[in-house]
């Protein structure tokens, strides 16, 4: 991917160095109810006055594929970035990420769950143990992770059926292994498939007060942008 491609998608919307948000939108379809509420949230940022970079998986035609090289170095002293060094640089600068994607068959679409396997590597994201036992978290600078996502089948059968599959996931074997100090949070709205228009507006309006509550208390953005320090 080339870096002007990438560079082109960074908002600068609060101080040049203040804390990076980067939002990761994975859905192939322009007019979807994803990409709605990608660009719900992108307006909050800039609201805030949040810096944020925007990574659409599939506008950047991401591959999720790991390739063979990649693989034989997951246990090697260096991991091989060459094929994905612009979106790795991109989740070691970010202090924030939000996430917005459909779920499908109670999983990651396939472009999310390849971005986690290439990018969320060792070396970058976490490091092995010596003993291959658990591994040790890498992204320490990484404060908040909010996923909005969009399910078809109502809330119970998420909840009492399949206990929240990608919740437990991204919070437990993802955020919480390689990102110790970031504090996670997610939405979802259900029965995305026949969802009134009232439903999707009220969703979005308590898209951006998570949004801007996840902002203030962790990386102290508000109302009026950055209120700290910018390091």
């Amino acid at each position: 991917m080339p870096d002007d491609q990438l560079s082109s998608e960074i908002k600068t919307a609060g101080t040049p160095r203040g804390p990076l948000c980067l939002v990761v939108s994975a859905h192939p379809l322009r007019d979807s109810l994803c990409r709605r509420l990608t660009a719900d949230v992108l307006s909050e940022l800039e609201a805030v006055g949040c810096n944020y970079e925007l990574l659409d998986l599939y506008e950047h035609r991401f591959s999720p594929v790991l390739t063979p090289d990649e693989r034989k170095s997951y246990y090697q002293p260096v991991f091989d970035t060459s094929g994905v060094e612009d979106e790795t640089a991109q989740l070691c600068r970010a202090r924030a990420i939000i996430l917005i994607f459909p779920t499908w068959w109670f999983g990651f679409p396939a472009m999310l769950k390849g971005w986690f396997d290439r990018v969320w590597a060792p070396g970058i994201a976490f490091r092995h143990a010596d003993d291959l036992g658990p591994i040790k978290p890498l992204l320490d600078d990484l404060r908040l992770v909010f996923c909005v996502t969009t399910l078809g089948c109502p809330r119970w059968v998420d909840r009492l059926v399949l206990r929240q599959p990608v919740h437990r996931v991204l919070k437990t074997a993802i955020v919480r292994t390689c990102a110790r100090n970031a504090v996670f949070s997610m939405m979802t709205l259900y029965n995305a498939e026949k969802v009134p228009r009232h439903r999707v507006e009220r969703f979005e309006a308590a898209v951006r007060r998570r949004i801007r509550k996840g902002l203030r208390s962790t990386l102290g953005i508000g109302e009026a942008g950055l209120t700290g320090s910018a390091n």
